[in-house]
């Protein structure tokens, strides 16, 4: 079933709308969040830092994206052998889902849901991890 938004009557077109997080590796995660802290100003927390913005086409909606240090070799990306992994902000995950399944692209798991939103992990074609987002941006946002 097609998912459509709360003010629009049409399905929302399954594709991604936006950049949900960039992550990477460091030999050591604390002192390169704390260099990016002191030297660039970024808040850090046990996840790394959290972006927050406005909406263009939706400008009263408030969006995040994740920036996170993970140790080098983290489980977390495989398969890919990468040193970085993009979170791309989606709309209608299942249906995207659907046509990634129907063009051959290599879906690793089962689309999990949690309070912030619905994940799921793809390939592409140079064996990069690309992670896919449904946000709540709403769960954030009431942290502010």
């Amino acid at each position: 079933m097609e998912q459509t938004s709360s003010t629009e009557t049409t399905p929302l077109v399954p594709k991604v709308i936006g950049i949900g997080g960039i992550f990477f590796f460091a030999e050591q995660v604390e002192t390169t969040k704390a260099w990016y802290s002191q030297h660039l100003g970024l808040k850090t927390d046990d996840y790394g830092a959290m972006f927050s913005f406005r909406n263009l086409d939706k400008p009263e909606e408030i969006n995040h994206l994740q920036w996170s240090v993970f140790p080098k070799g983290s489980p977390y990306f495989s398969p890919s052998t990468k040193e970085f992994m993009i979170n791309y902000r989606v709309q209608n995950i299942e249906g995207l889902v659907g046509q990634l399944k129907a063009s051959g692209v290599t879906v690793l798991d089962n689309i999990e849901t949690y309070d912030y939103g619905k994940f799921v992990h793809i390939l592409d074609p140079e064996g990069n991890k690309v992670e896919l987002w449904e946000a709540v941006d709403s769960v954030f946002t009431e942290t502010l």
